[in-house]
């Protein structure tokens, strides 16, 4: 048997251009600040103590002292005072301080009104607070 042939032939569709993107203004570089932290560190607050000073009344709890949480945090590392300090920035900026947010908390929970609620959240840490108000917000809007 003979194999058949299409003798007839598809006509070769001619290759797309490529579209130019849109031509940009020059590209500005922003001055890279330090990436280590201990240079970051350094570079915006002058030492560890410093920054350690400056978080501690921000992160105390009711219970405990400014200059017991100040000698804590001179122990923990340079990348945990930075993301401790992102935190406190968070609650200045959203909520102003710690009572505000539990109290942002317990209404987005609906339960400003149970006073054992509100005494445990009391209990947890500025970051544990903050997650708990950010999911609380997310829950919120779905």
């Amino acid at each position: 048997m003979a194999k058949k042939t299409d003798t007839k032939q598809q006509p070769k569709a001619a290759p797309k251009k490529a579209v130019a993107a849109p031509k940009k203004g020059p590209k500005t570089k922003q001055a890279a600040g330090p990436r280590h932290p201990k240079a970051r560190v350094a570079a915006g607050h002058g030492s560890k103590a410093d920054l350690a000073k400056a978080l501690a009344s921000s992160v105390a709890r009711g219970d405990q002292s400014a200059s017991d949480v100040e000698a804590q945090l001179k122990t923990a590392s340079n990348q945990q005072l930075l993301r401790l300090q992102q935190v406190v920035e968070t609650v200045k900026k959203k909520w102003g301080n710690r009572d505000k947010l539990i109290a942002a908390i317990g209404t987005a929970q609906k339960k400003s009104t149970d006073k054992d609620y509100i005494a445990k959240l009391e209990s947890f840490s500025l970051p544990q607070l903050v997650d708990l108000a950010m999911s609380s917000e997310r829950a919120a809007r779905t």
